[in-house]
């Protein structure tokens, strides 16, 4: 499979993991960018963008990357914190005051944003084409009891932490989520990035392609086991109850890619990951401009919530605001075992299937990973861990074993 762009000789080693993606691993068509200090050292893309192999990935090709949007959200809520429009440590409320409904007059901003606002999914069915409208899905979440007593348990928000955060957003602003990041975040910055996607980039977007099915006897991980066996459960209501038009594979519709879906719905490429992250790993600033003020970038990075079930992915999981930080769970029995391995300083996001953006401020490093092609499991898998792992290695990192790279 041809693999075009460049690759710095320092990161040789990312370009072979790359290459091994496509003869090995069953990677269809992806990007890979690193940036290192402000200046791109790995911009590599490859394969093709659909299944049948008819049309190659191209430079501009872009695509879904699922939760690796919720990045985008949490830095623009702390662009907001940054600027002093957004105060984390207040109720919700204070900004939204329908939300103060069913138990939630207490939940603080910043339990939104490391998922222990107890708030993962909508119980009652949401109505069909309901996901594309925004009134309609924050008015559901106004009106939703939490899944248990707010900021006592963390639970993955999986598709309601976009509309979340998203909404307080819009409330302080004036503004959906989707124009804000436009005006304040992709537009500077120039990144090919788009929560709400406009109809003229519809031909670039490379449809995803879903996972393979576990083989008879390969274990399946525990949220789908949970998704599959208890219908009321929090991991099927996550799946099953999407308010989607035509059900829960729309996702690649034109309606969808344009729609302002901020938990799972940016369209971008490696490239945008990265570059979107490139300010975070350089004291949050890019040449003049400041987007976020160093408490903002520290509170970024810290971990804020951290727990070895997870409400909602039943897996070990540590979150800062907004962000996931570095989880192990490798040693745990099978079906508990996805993981992110990053180092202790870095935050970012991953998204369903494999795709993640990160920044490692304390080595200046901005990285980003797109693909067609979802692998099982909605953390990391082995292509886009392959490639972490040779970044860390190229800036002389020694080891994982500890769960993070040292």
């Amino acid at each position: 499979m041809a693999v075009e762009g460049f690759c710095q000789p320092p990161f040789q080693e990312v370009c072979a993991e790359f290459e091994r993606n496509f003869a090995e691993r069953g990677e269809i068509g992806a990007a890979v960018c690193v940036i290192l200090d402000g200046d791109t050292v790995v911009d590599l893309w490859g394969g093709t963008t659909d299944r049948h192999r008819q049309r190659p990935w191209e430079r501009d090709t872009i695509g879904l990357v699922w939760s690796a949007t919720k990045g985008a959200v949490a830095l623009c809520a702390h662009i907001l914190a940054s600027r002093g429009r957004l105060d984390l440590d207040l109720p919700v409320c204070q900004y939204w005051p329908e939300f103060a409904q069913g138990g939630k007059e207490d939940i603080l901003v910043r339990w939104l944003l490391n998922h222990q606002a107890g708030l993962p999914a909508i119980r009652a069915p949401l109505s069909s084409g309901g996901l594309y409208d925004w009134n309609y899905m924050v008015g559901r979440l106004a009106a939703e009891e939490p899944f248990w007593t707010p900021g006592t348990r963390q639970g993955y928000a999986a598709s309601t932490f976009g509309h979340l955060v998203g909404e307080v957003i819009r409330r302080v602003t004036g503004k959906d989520v989707g124009t804000f990041f436009r005006e304040e975040v992709a537009g500077p910055l120039g990144l090919d990035f788009h929560i709400g996607l406009p109809r003229e980039h519809e031909t670039r977007v490379a449809p995803t392609i879903r996972p393979d099915t576990n083989p008879p006897g390969e274990p399946v991980s525990a949220f789908v086991r949970e998704a599959r066996g208890d219908r009321r459960s929090i991991q099927a209501l996550v799946v099953n109850n999407s308010g989607r038009r035509t059900g829960p594979r729309d996702y690649d519709s034109p309606e969808a890619h344009q729609a302002v879906l901020p938990s799972q719905g940016g369209i971008t490429n490696a490239r945008g990951l990265a570059g979107m992250y490139n300010p975070l790993a350089r004291g949050g600033k890019r040449h003049r401009t400041e987007f976020v003020d160093a408490d903002s970038l520290a509170a970024m990075a810290a971990v804020s919530s951290a727990s070895t079930i997870d409400a909602t992915l039943l897996t070990g999981l540590r979150f800062s605001l907004g962000f996931m930080k570095s989880s192990d769970n490798r040693r745990r029995q099978p079906g508990l075992q996805e993981s992110v391995l990053l180092s202790e300083t870095a935050f970012g996001h991953a998204g369903m299937g494999g795709s993640l953006g990160f920044a490692d401020p304390a080595v200046g490093l901005a990285f980003g990973y797109s693909m067609n092609k979802q692998g099982r499991g909605v953390l990391l898998n082995e292509r886009g861990q392959s490639l972490v792992d040779a970044v860390y290695r190229a800036l002389g990192f020694r080891s994982n074993d500890s769960g993070r790279w040292v």
